[in-house]
């Protein structure tokens, strides 16, 4: 992750700015003169200063937890890790962390253990994001690929090694494939796509445990195939090339517009925090780090590491059920695979 740029964009006065006005934990007073043409503002922001707050899970959602940590400030100590969706998950479940980052839903088997664990959690979406298939420039040949395809090639019983054995108008090449671990969400949300289950997939792979030696040896190799998430591919959209998916519908090229309306299907997908609600009602630092991460400010964060902010609706919706602390997933069954984040959200009301 380019943390630079996250650095740079914070440095900027707009965000400052924003940072002054936009903190759930500020308090403003106003003052207008006469003629309306002329305003005062003066912010007082909480101060947190000696409270800390741990967050782990995604590597893929990290960027947007550093992002978020360092805009909010006030004085916090927030710590963010990238164990993996899966590792975040088991820590979340011991209740060593308030919020776990997740770039795919709550699992049932999860849910459950969070149950008889005594622990109660909210379902915060983010961000929007895209899981893009990349290859090397080079490879100029792959216009596009259909989940048939991805599945003749990835799957647990798979004996493809060269292209022409997946179509015969692909090159006698060997096939060099790049993936993340088992710890990541985004392996057990692509394995669940394009094999029909989180364990579904040949072992026989390059695993990387981080995001930039996959994307390095993508870039190195000529026949190579992999899958990252979309901030992923832009900081790197000079190194490597995303290539269209075809569910069914014609070949989609992922982009914020296709993302986000969801005709990136089946690979658009929300990113997400879960929030334990007992310690996000007895944290003042908790609530107001999890509202800030709805607000405007929380926009810029998602947009400085390059994912994709919520649409307006959804962001209302999602603020909406946090500031209730309505706990529970909406988002782990799979029937609502391929639908918009508003319409899963308007499904749950």
């Amino acid at each position: 992750m380019k943390l630079t740029k996250i650095s740079a964009l914070i440095g900027l006065s707009a965000i400052v700015l924003g940072l002054m006005t936009g903190c759930s934990g500020t308090e403003t007073k106003t003052e207008t003169s006469g003629t309306g043409s002329e305003s005062k503002t003066e912010a007082k922001a909480a101060d947190y200063s000696g409270q800390s707050l741990a967050i782990d899970g995604s590597g893929t959602v990290y960027p947007i937890g550093a992002a978020l940590a360092e805009l909010f400030g006030q004085g916090a100590e927030i710590t963010v890790g990238k164990a993996g969706t899966g590792g975040g998950m088991k820590m979340f479940i011991k209740g060593e962390t308030a919020i776990t980052n997740a770039s795919r839903p709550i699992k049932d088997d999860e849910v459950a253990e969070l149950a008889k664990a005594g622990i109660e959690f909210i379902e915060v979406p983010v961000a929007l994001d895209g899981l893009c298939i990349i290859v090397n420039p080079k490879n100029e040949w792959l216009k596009s690929i259909t989940i048939e395809q991805l599945n003749k090639i990835w799957n647990q019983d798979s004996k493809v090694k060269m292209w022409n054995e997946v179509d015969p108008s692909w090159p006698a090449e060997e096939i060099k494939l790049y993936g993340p671990t088992d710890a990541h969400g985004t392996y057990e949300y692509f394995n669940e796509v394009v094999n029909g289950d989180k364990d579904n997939v040949r072992p026989d792979y390059s695993q990387q445990a981080e995001y930039e030696p996959l994307v390095t040896g993508v870039a190195n190799e000529p026949n190579a195939l992999g899958y990252v998430g979309f901030s992923y591919y832009i900081q790197n959209s000079d190194k490597v090339r995303a290539v269209p998916v075809d569910a069914g519908k014609g070949a989609i090229e992922p982009t914020k517009e296709s993302i986000v309306d969801g005709t990136y299907s089946p690979f658009s997908r929300p990113l997400f925090m879960y929030v334990n609600k007992a310690k996000m009602e007895s944290s003042a630092l908790v609530s107001d780090f999890v509202l800030f991460a709805l607000g405007e400010n929380g926009a810029k964060a998602v947009e400085a590491a390059d994912y994709l902010p919520l649409p307006t609706e959804a962001a209302e919706m999602i603020k909406a059920r946090a500031e209730a602390k309505t706990v529970g997933s909406i988002f782990n069954n799979k029937d609502k695979a391929g639908m918009s984040i508003i319409d899963i959200l308007k499904s749950a009301n």
